[in-house]
């Protein structure tokens, strides 16, 4: 038995900032997926995928039933016959593992749930936003429910505000464009928690609050907003500024060997860095005008395009 696949997803926009109502903007991301299985003879990566189910089954028990409820005896016998995620998308690598393993189970146990193919208002997508974020919760300690949103509806989410959110148009894909999102392996697995915790505690201070809110909102809004015009020009001007204020000010969530290869970035304009998911490791995103020259000096790491335009 295999279910359908969920995919995994780019916060192209937005890290932190959407804590604090900055504008985001997240696309799925088909390299990476994964779907719920049974094996006859399940891997030792399969058992313990298992395990976690059996943990998150005991969770969901709890959650609030006035927001979702799930066919929770025939999840805890399809969990007890062995079922697991079956998942090629890493995991600690700030391209939404935990996501698309909720998006799955919500797809296939929710009694009454919201359909892609239904008419997706803003409260639907609200409400779901709301359940994902509880189921997610388990995982992470604190979720905003963007990543499996993501990963169960499949289309770029604009995010406007934490209670404005809409499916958008992303410009289209050109396969020989110069213009390129590329990802880099930290080789490093990252963990959500911690990074967040140090942002939480930074934000008790009042030059960080007025920082997060004077530049970089300001930046992520910008880019945002040219990104989803098409306007490059502006766009890579206003991802410089964001990249100088991520290594400015968010130096303990960029794993440290690649603080120098992320000035020297801002330096040439070759290409800029920026944070993919919350850091601490995983992959770094990144942003260039010309992806043949980004390939050529960044030849020593192992790198991914994601997205031509």
């Amino acid at each position: 038995m295999k279910g359908p696949l969920f995919y995994s997803k780019i916060l192209l926009f937005g890290e932190y900032g959407i804590i604090k109502d900055s504008k985001g903007l997240s696309i799925p991301y088909n390299f990476y997926n994964g779907a719920l299985k049974v094996d006859e003879h399940p891997s030792e990566i399969a058992i313990k995928s298992n395990e976690s189910l059996k943990r998150f089954v005991g969770y969901l028990e709890t959650m609030d039933s006035g927001l979702v409820e799930f066919d929770i005896e025939q999840l805890r016998q399809d969990v007890n016959k062995g079922m697991y995620f079956d998942s090629s998308i890493p995991q600690g690598y700030g391209v939404g593992s935990s996501g698309a393993l909720v998006a799955a189970i919500y797809d296939k146990y929710a009694s009454n749930k919201i359909t892609v193919l239904e008419n997706l208002t803003r409260e639907k997508l609200l409400t779901l936003k709301a359940i994902f974020s509880a189921m997610e919760s388990f995982f992470h300690g604190k979720s905003s429910g963007l990543d499996p949103l993501n990963s169960y509806l499949s289309i770029p989410i604009l995010i406007n505000s934490q209670n404005n959110i809409e499916a958008t148009g992303i410009p289209s894909q050109k396969s020989e464009g110069k213009n390129a999102v590329f990802l880099l392996d930290s080789g490093i697995i990252g963990e959500t928690a911690p990074m967040v915790s140090i942002f939480m505690e930074n934000m008790k201070q009042e030059g960080f609050r007025n920082m997060l809110k004077d530049q970089f909102i300001k930046h992520t809004d910008a880019c945002v907003d040219d990104f989803l015009k098409g306007d490059i020009k502006s766009l890579f001007k206003n991802t410089k500024r964001l990249s100088k204020v991520v290594i400015n000010h968010f130096k303990p969530m960029i794993p440290l060997e690649f603080h120098e290869l992320w000035e020297k970035g801002i330096k040439t304009n070759d290409y800029y860095l920026k944070l993919c998911g919350s850091g601490g490791g995983g992959y770094i995103l990144g942003f260039t005008e010309d992806i043949d020259k980004a390939k050529q000096v960044l030849k020593d790491y192992k790198l991914e395009v994601v997205y031509n335009f």
